[in-house]
């Protein structure tokens, strides 16, 4: 059973190493910044009795996400774990400014080297999961909490997609596009197809919408329709195919593109970008279907989209249903800082820095 529907149950306070499989090298300081290694050595040897507390914070409002990593980072790596005093807020939890998010007490030689770790743990989960929940929020201005599907697998390598997917999830994305998005929480990855099936059949969307409906008939049907830069011409096609079996159609025209829908009427221009996945077209789309009875075909948009994009759809009424994000969800722009703040229960820190008592810091076993 994954440790997360334990967590859901009740039945465990944070996830683990079960999850989170640590490379091992991490024990050896190989991820470390050299300095704090060097900084290790120098401690162990003229003051290791002396007793620290860390504290880490960001500069922004934010969903926090990471800490069950850093929680496990800890116990799994720092000399007598067990020992040490750790504080810490909870993942998806709402931050401010310079509020303190977790703190560490005890003999720096035992954890001080993982600070930068911890730093970027925090950092690239903290940015996604707050990229995802702000996507999520903008997606739900009409008062209709509209679908989210995290796309990034192709924005970022490869290795990052387990702790990714989780982070939008705590960010409030339902779906991902990869299996290993949904590792840590226990899903398993959704999608219909890429502009390559449609290549395959030579351009035909119904051909490879057949093709895929055969082989994948428990799913809901969405077929892609922007590959000949026609979508109107080709949502009609397969949503008079397929009827009430066709459950959408995802337009992703690039931002280089015009669709041919504006070449055949040329008086709409004039007033807007006919470029990519625009306001107008989609509204094309929607009369168009509504028109011929498929007012149950879903509209899902892809390509550029970010939080400030969706508002400004949401704002006008833009019948998009579903939103698929990718490139935008994994922008790191939340940084995080570890201090040492306190020496033997007394502040020390570096001018500009003090301990900043947190209530809502929970106490780790």
């Amino acid at each position: 059973m994954k440790e997360i529907k334990l967590k859901l149950e009740g039945k465990l306070k944070r996830l683990t190493n079960k999850t989170f499989k640590f490379d091992e090298r991490i024990s050896e300081g190989w991820f470390s910044a050299v300095y704090f290694l060097k900084t290790k050595e120098i401690v162990e040897r003229f003051k290791k009795e002396n007793i620290v507390t860390m504290q880490f914070f960001q500069k922004t409002d934010a969903v926090l996400c990471g800490t069950d990593e850093v929680i496990a980072l800890i116990q799994t790596f720092a000399k007598d774990a067990d020992k040490l005093e750790i504080y810490s807020l909870k993942d998806g939890d709402k931050i401010k400014p310079f509020e303190t998010v977790l703190t560490i007490t005890g003999p720096y030689q035992n954890f001080g080297y993982l600070e930068g770790i911890i730093d970027g743990i925090l950092a690239r989960r903290t940015s996604v999961a707050t990229n995802v929940y702000n996507v999520v929020k903008a997606a739900s201005l009409s008062g209709v909490k509209k679908p989210v599907i995290f796309m990034g697998d192709r924005d970022d390598h490869f290795t990052q997609q387990a702790g990714d997917g989780y982070a939008a999830y705590i960010g409030g994305s339902i779906a991902q596009a990869t299996h290993a998005m949904n590792e840590w929480w226990g899903k398993k990855g959704m999608g219909t197809m890429p502009h390559a099936l449609i290549q395959l059949f030579e351009g035909d969307v119904v051909a490879a919408t057949h093709a895929y409906k055969e082989t994948f008939p428990e799913d809901d049907l969405m077929a892609l329709v922007d590959y000949n830069n026609d979508v109107i011409t080709d949502s009609l096609k397969v949503a008079r195919e397929f009827g009430s079996e066709l459950q959408g159609v995802r337009i992703d025209t690039s931002r280089t593109m015009v669709d041919q829908y504006f070449f055949r009427n040329p008086d709409v221009l004039g007033s807007f970008d006919p470029r990519g996945v625009n306001p107008e077209l989609i509204f094309a789309l929607r009369k168009a279907l509504d028109e011929e009875g498929f007012q149950h075909v879903k509209i899902i948009g892809s390509g550029g989209f970010d939080a400030k994009r969706i508002e400004e759809y949401e704002k006008r009424g833009v019948p998009v249903d579903i939103y698929g994000v990718g490139s935008n969800l994994l922008k790191i722009h939340i940084g995080f800082t570890g201090d040492n703040v306190l020496l033997n229960g007394k502040h020390q820190a570096k001018t500009g820095r003090k301990y900043r008592p947190n209530p809502r810091l929970e106490k780790i076993d």
